[in-house]
């Protein structure tokens, strides 16, 4: 290991201590994971888990009835939500509920909020669902929590050190237009040493998130230097990102150019005519897509 490799891990593992008040995913999000990541887990188990915590009850029902999910008629109970979703995306929902308390807290200067990155959080996770499901790849349920989590690393360095962030933040603009005057990825190393993609991906691993989510967060704007074969999540994820600011969603600093990468958009075999009609379905529902969940 390299001096450098090595002062980046002593960086992030330092930060990550910094935080354990955030770095411990509550109990029963913890046991819902564990619960749809066992085999033999039924319905009926996540059922009973969900069913003791009444304010997540009440949140995953409202994400289930909203137009996102486009369901016939009301669904009442936690067990219907389950049939007709099914376990990973309720599973999804679960966690989504207590990473939204994350990003709770005032404007932490007047040009960076964590209510706008989890507006911006919420309008890429279903982006990232969109394209997954438009072009049928079967990830749709791990393209939404990837979509989720994608800047989680801002998060980390919001509560590791408030100073820092709001140094790059100051450092990095946005100008008059809203783009970022400097590079917010090489302000981060400047100021922290890394980018926040390397306390995202620190933090799933921490949370014993899939690999692959922990992937996602480490190299959402380099999906190019990921094994061919490693890379349709993430290039999914480096999409969502870039259509969801079109949209209006929140955070935008790490974007200096919306325009998706033209070999991700190859990876994925994502053309034109598709792209189109994703920006399409987005533009329509942008404001209920925002505050999907709360």
């Amino acid at each position: 290991m390299n001096v450098v490799t090595q002062d980046k891990e002593t960086i992030v593992a330092s930060a990550i201590r910094e935080i354990s008040h955030i770095a411990t995913l509550p109990e029963i999000t913890v046991k819902i994971v564990e619960l749809v990541e066992s085999p033999t887990s039924t319905a009926q188990d996540l059922n009973k888990v969900i069913s003791t915590d009444p304010a997540l009850c009440s949140r995953i029902l409202k994400v289930v009835n909203s137009s996102f999910y486009g369901l016939p008629g009301q669904i009442a109970s936690i067990n219907r939500a389950i049939v007709m979703l099914g376990l990973n995306a309720v599973k999804n929902i679960a966690i989504a509920a207590s990473l939204a308390k994350l990003f709770r807290g005032g404007d932490l200067t007047p040009r960076f909020s964590a209510k706008d990155l989890w507006t911006h959080s919420n309008l890429t996770a279903a982006t990232a669902k969109l394209i997954a499901t438009n072009l049928k790849l079967g990830l749709t349920d791990e393209a939404f929590l990837a979509g989720l989590i994608h800047d989680i690393g801002i998060m980390v360095e919001m509560q590791a050190d408030r100073t820092k962030l709001i140094d790059v933040i100051n450092k990095a603009g946005p100008d008059s237009q809203g783009i970022t005057a400097n590079d917010f990825l090489e302000t981060e190393i400047a100021v922290f040493g890394v980018t926040h993609q390397d306390f995202g991906s620190a933090l799933c691993e921490k949370w014993k998130f899939p690999k692959s989510l922990a992937v996602v967060t480490g190299f959402h704007h380099r999906p190019h230097e990921l094994p061919f074969e490693n890379r349709t999540l993430t290039s999914i994820v480096h999409v969502a990102d870039r259509l969801a600011v079109e949209a209006g969603g929140g955070f935008r600093m790490d974007l200096r150019d919306l325009t998706p990468d033209p070999a991700v958009l190859d990876t994925l075999k994502l053309t034109g005519e598709r792209l189109a009609d994703i920006r399409s379905q987005i533009a329509a529902s942008a404001g209920d897509l925002g505050n999907l969940l709360g």
